[in-house]
């Protein structure tokens, strides 16, 4: 009996905890009840199972904390009034114990399927950004280069220090024996097998567990469904965006350490700290390459084929800014909407120490922190530019080379072109939008040239120029990089955003572009700074619409990430194109060396530098030999050139008319008289004009004449040039007219004759002027009478009427002559009509001035012959000199006179010998020194002045092999970097 009031009683204990047990819903049956009510004996149930109870819930909530590993609590056993004596509450504590390894084993792998189902949700919504891999910079994926990853992981704890940190479970276990003073009530025990029972089932089928906490038919799922997809698109986005954007100042705080740091190691190696030798940047020695090719023959064609950024857009577009922002630093001259680009600006980032430009033709550094030199640089770009622009035109071809390094500037090459106009407007040359339009499609027609096609944004689309030219250069878009600029100005004015994203996109042009970014390039102010505009631009993104409504993706915006796209789709042209260019050279250096040797197989390959260095040495040897030419030599030529040039005023104006006189005395007058005006007035400046005239003679002669087998006649019209730009450039000593007047004046003033040498000399000298005077008169009146007959019956010639009109005056003045042998030298009036009316009887019609010219030269002609024959009685004169012509009928003044005139002479040639050798010769030898280093500087004169193929053929091998070695060198150290 007692045994089955005891099952009664446990009977009731059992449907009180199917009524009270929350979390379930109706009755269950007997077999449904939890394991401790089946550890009492039921007698009444003989079909009674032990089997585990289904235990389900209506509510089963989703969260990440549900996949935390469940804990085994430890169950209470049941003390009840009708229990056995025996009582055996140890050994299912115990046993319940040990069934702790179960619960945990369920909860973690039920867990784990639920958390990497929710893994496999987020990481399907999240977008795929491959594409978008080339944005990010090159840096990033070769950090394994500047980290050393290694020694990160040797620094990281191991497994078994891990395992340190781990609780320790032991402790646990004994830690929950101190629980059994809460087992004593009956409503602990109750919750207990409750909780006991729900772990059981988690151990029981923890597979069906972890499926129901994911079921799209719980009720968790069904909340979570509720949330639109549009809500959890905005979610990621603004959460893919904050996650962007604190990468980004990662990365920038990371840059501006590594660019603290790469400078101070430049700077350390600047110092001389670290004793070893900096190679050249890669971006420098492709400049240089670029620069070579800049002058090399462009029949060639082959400097197009190599990489630069070509920076294009309409005028006042934002070209300028866009480059400055990307130089950080604003070293372009700028105005208010007039053209300030007139000619393309091939400028090359590099990195170091300090922040400097300097030009390639130059080795002034301008320092771009301080805004002197900023000012400075500015300048001398515009008065370069100016002077690159010819006259008549606005802009020119012709590239400015500027060389910008500073730490943390992205290496590359660009060139800023001339804005592109749609109308020529007034102070322009009418072909300017040709000339802007053929510039540009000169540079962005090498097919590895990428093109930064700049917009503006603050103004209407339609009205750019610059994308269909871009377009055409461009189809397929796989070189252009399209910038919107003026951004700010862009979302204020524009009102529908989407506009900018269609601009962005491309689908307002017909351009295609390889990428798109959206840049600020400061308020419109040229005084902002760089890192004023930087700032700006960041803060104007982060606040923009266009950014937070997708419109424009992170990696669009900001001229940094602008920069970083450029350099590397420039290096990526260039690893794939400069390598094909060299084999393009080799083959050309093969084919013109072979040329070279065909046809100039015993000549050394000189080129214009060459070639010019040698003949400049030629030059100054062939000057330095006018020191050698001995002093008789200047000296003759000197008096006999000085003679040649004075002879005619000393005949004419000095010895006929004192000749005229009736004696000595108003002879030697008039001669005093005239002498001492000669010397002051004409006689010094002839005389120097004579010598620079000489030494001209004397310097064209050593420059021109051959020098048999060694001369070479490619060196002649560069001596030519030479000759004649130091002759226009030498000037006479100013002082030496005045020393010479004196001199002169001093020989003139003397007329005492030493020796009967000397007046054999004089006579000689004297014979010699008159003789030759006497020559030109006889021709004089040849051609003016026409052949005698022994030339008509000889030569077959015959007189013209006027010539047979002076023969027969000339005959009738002869008669006049003889019959008046002391006539004076002028006739009178009454004479003139004699001679006239004679000749009129004869029927010769002659005018009186035809009288006059003939009479000249007919007495001209007697009184050189009466003057030769008293030449000759003066002979024997000298006894008659020294004693004055005292008692003898015979003077000889004219015979003194040419004497004084013979001695000015050698004196004078004397004075300009000395002048010559001791100034001139110098003076000339520095002017040449100065007209070769001038030619040297001009490469225009020397390709003119040194022409020809082979002078050609030397300069292009030159030129190969100079861009092959550069290429080489180029190409072996951008192997090395990879």
């Amino acid at each position: 009996m007692w045994r089955l009031r005891r099952a009664a009683v446990a009977c009731e204990v059992c449907q009180s905890l199917v009524k009270h047990s929350s979390g379930t819903k109706g009755s269950l049956p007997l077999q449904k009840l939890h394991l401790v009510s089946r550890s009492i004996y039921h007698s009444h149930h003989p079909i009674l199972k032990l089997q585990r109870p289904h235990f389900r819930t209506s509510f089963q909530q989703f969260s990440s904390l549900t996949n935390l590993p469940l804990r085994k609590l430890k169950l209470s056993p049941i003390k009840y009034g009708y229990q056995p004596r025996r009582n055996f509450w140890p050994a299912r504590l115990a046993a319940r114990l040990l069934k702790l390894r179960y619960l945990i084993l369920g909860s973690a792998v039920g867990g784990g399927y639920t958390a990497k189902k929710t893994f496999d949700q987020w990481k399907d919504m999240i977008p795929d950004l491959s594409d978008y891999k080339w944005i990010v910079p090159d840096i990033v994926w070769e950090i394994d280069e500047y980290i050393d990853l290694e020694k990160i992981r040797k620094a990281l704890p191991d497994s078994e220090d891990l395992a340190k940190l781990a609780p320790d479970f032991d402790k646990i276990v004994e830690s929950l024996s101190l629980l059994k003073d809460f087992f004593t009530t009956g409503h602990k025990l109750v919750s207990e097998v409750i909780e006991a029972s729900d772990l059981l089932l988690l151990l029981g089928s923890p597979g069906e567990t972890a499926f129901r906490a994911t079921d799209p038919g719980s009720e968790s799922d069904k909340r979570y469904r509720k949330v639109s997809d549009k809500e959890k698109i905005d979610q990621l986005q603004e959460e893919l965006l904050h996650t962007q954007l604190k990468y980004q100042r990662i990365l920038e705080r990371l840059e501006k350490e590594n660019k603290e740091l790469r400078k101070l190691v430049l700077q350390k190696d600047d110092k001389g700290i670290h004793h070893r030798k900096l190679k050249k940047s890669l971006i420098d020695m492709y400049s240089e390459v670029l620069d070579v090719l800049s002058d090399y023959d462009a029949s060639y064609n082959t400097q197009d084929h190599l990489p630069r950024v070509v920076v294009v857009g309409d005028q006042s577009a934002g070209k300028t800014s866009v480059l400055e922002m990307i130089a950080q630093a604003r070293i372009f001259p700028r105005g208010s909407g007039e053209m300030m680009t007139r000619s393309p600006v091939k400028v090359t980032l590099s990195e170091g120490p300090h922040h400097v430009a300097l030009f390639k033709d130059s080795s002034r550094e301008f320092d771009l922190t301080k805004e002197e030199d900023l000012a400075a640089l500015r300048h001398e770009i515009e008065l370069r530019m100016r002077k690159n622009v010819k006259e008549g035109c606005t802009v020119s071809p012709e590239t400015i080379s500027l060389n910008v390094k500073g730490p943390g500037l992205q290496r590359m090459v660009l060139v800023d072109l001339p804005g592109v106009i749609n109308t020529v407007t007034s102070g322009m040359a009418p072909d300017t939008k040709e000339i802007i339009f053929s510039i540009s499609k000169a540079y962005m027609q090498n097919p590895n040239a990428i093109i930064l096609c700049i917009q503006d944004g603050s103004v209407d689309a339609e009205r750019s120029i610059v994308t269909d030219l871009v377009s055409q250069m461009d189809p397929h878009g796989r070189r252009t990089i399209f910038v919107l600029t003026k951004v700010d100005l862009a979302e204020k004015n524009v009102a529908s955003p989407s506009r900018i994203q269609q601009i962005i996109e491309g689908k307002l042009f017909p351009m295609k572009a390889l990428g798109y970014f959206a840049v600020v390039t400061g308020k419109g102010n040229s005084s902002e700074s760089i890192e004023a505009i930087r700032d700006y631009e960041e803060e104007f993104f982060q606040n923009s619409k266009l950014l937070k409504t997708s419109m424009l993706k992170a990696h669009q915006v900001t001229t940094r990430n602008l920069s970083l796209a450029v350099s590397d789709c420039f290096w990526k042209m260039v690893r794939e194109s400069v390598e094909q260019q060299a084999d393009s050279f080799k083959a050309t250096r093969f084919n013109l060396e072979t040329e070279w040797k065909n046809n100039y197989p015993r000549l050394r390959e000189l080129d214009r530098n060459e070639l010019f260095e040698k003949a400049k040495n030629e030059i100054l040897d062939e000057v330095i030999s006018l020191s050698q030419v001995t002093p008789k030599h200047w000296e003759e030529i000197l008096q006999q050139s000085l003679w040649e040039r004075v002879s005619t005023h000393v005949i004419e104006n000095i010895y006929l008319p004192a000749a005229q006189t009736m004696n000595s005395g108003t002879f030697n007058t008039t001669v005093d008289i005239k002498l001492k005006q000669w010397t002051d007035k004409q006689l010094p400046n002839k005389a120097v004009e004579v010598a620079w005239e000489t030494l001209q003679e004397e310097f064209s002669r050593f420059m021109t004449e051959p020098k048999g087998k060694e001369h070479d006649d490619i060196f002649d019209k560069l001596k030519e040039a030479v000759k004649e730009e130091t002759i226009k450039r030498h000037k006479w000593n100013d002082f030496a007219e005045d020393s010479l007047r004196v001199i002169q004046h001093n020989a003139l003033e003397d007329r005492s004759i030493s020796d009967k040498q000397q007046w054999d000399a004089a006579i000689y000298f004297m014979e010699e002027a008159l003789q030759a005077r006497l020559k030109d008169t006889e021709n004089a009146i040849e051609n003016m009478v026409g052949p005698d007959w022994k030339k008509r019956w000889l030569y077959w010639k015959n007189r013209t009427q006027e010539q047979c009109v002076h023969n027969e005056t000339k005959n009738e003045l002869e008669k006049m002559l003889k019959c008046n042998e002391e006539h004076p030298a002028y006739l009178a009036n009454d004479e003139i009509t004699t001679v006239r009316k004679n000749l009129e009887s004869r029927g010769v019609e002659v005018d009186p001035s035809l009288i006059k010219d003939t009479w000249h030269q007919v007495y001209r002609r007697h009184f050189l012959k009466t003057a030769l024959n008293h030449c000759n009685l003066c002979r024997r004169g000298f006894y008659y000199y020294q004693r004055h012509f005292v008692d003898s009928e015979l003077e000889c003044n004219d015979v003194v006179l040419f004497w004084r005139i013979q001695r000015m002479l050698a004196i004078t040639a004397n004075t300009l010998r000395q002048q010559l050798t001791n100034t001139e010769v110098r003076r000339l030898e520095k002017n040449v020194k100065e007209v070769l280093e001038d030619f040297a500087e001009d490469s225009e004169k020397k390709v003119k002045l040194l022409t020809g193929k082979r002078v050609q053929l030397a300069e292009d091998l030159k030129k190969v092999r100079e861009i092959q070695e550069k290429l080489d060198a180029f190409i072996e150290a951008l192997h090395q970097e990879k």
